[in-house]
């Protein structure tokens, strides 16, 4: 949900005028609007590279998630973890462009942390992913929109952490 729609939302549910300050907080919304969609056209344009570059990082720094035992050993267990990388970048990208969290709190990961855990999937190993996820995703941006855009990584890396 965005800026906006929250600011409604809770002005309505109070039968109220929205205040000052959350005047102000949409049109902060408004100023930065042309940046939240670069970022997101540059995240979204480039899934296939920065999903493949994450991956060669993780793989690095973790290979025994690709060894035998791993679970990311074998072909369909390696296109599921990518499969989840486009997936958590899907969700950044709604996040930034809502300009809030939300959107990737209410879509994914109270619901994603508790599938790892039954899988038996290492939660702190899907931190770490999603740390390469964003270090591959913020060299696409310039340092103003990657600061813009890093939040969004770290809410996701917080909540598996």
């Amino acid at each position: 949900m965005s800026v906006v729609s929250q600011v409604i939302l809770q002005a309505d549910d109070e039968l109220r005028y929205p205040t000052f300050g959350e005047l102000q907080t949409v049109k902060e919304y408004f100023q930065t609007g042309e940046q939240r969609t670069r970022i997101v056209e540059a995240l979204s344009v480039n899934e296939k590279k920065i999903v493949q570059e994450a991956s060669k990082q993780l793989w690095r720094k973790r290979p025994d998630f690709i060894a035998p035992g791993g679970n990311a050993y074998g072909d369909k267990q390696r296109a599921l973890c990518l499969r989840d990388y486009g997936w958590y970048l899907r969700l950044v990208t709604y996040g930034v462009l809502a300009g809030d969290k939300d959107p990737i709190e209410s879509i994914g990961i109270v619901g994603a942390r508790e599938m790892y855990n039954a899988l038996g999937v290492p939660v702190p190993g899907m931190a770490e992913a999603i740390r390469c996820l964003k270090a591959a995703s913020l060299e696409l941006l310039s340092d103003e929109d990657a600061a813009e855009a890093s939040p969004y990584f770290d809410y996701i890396i917080q909540a598996m952490s």
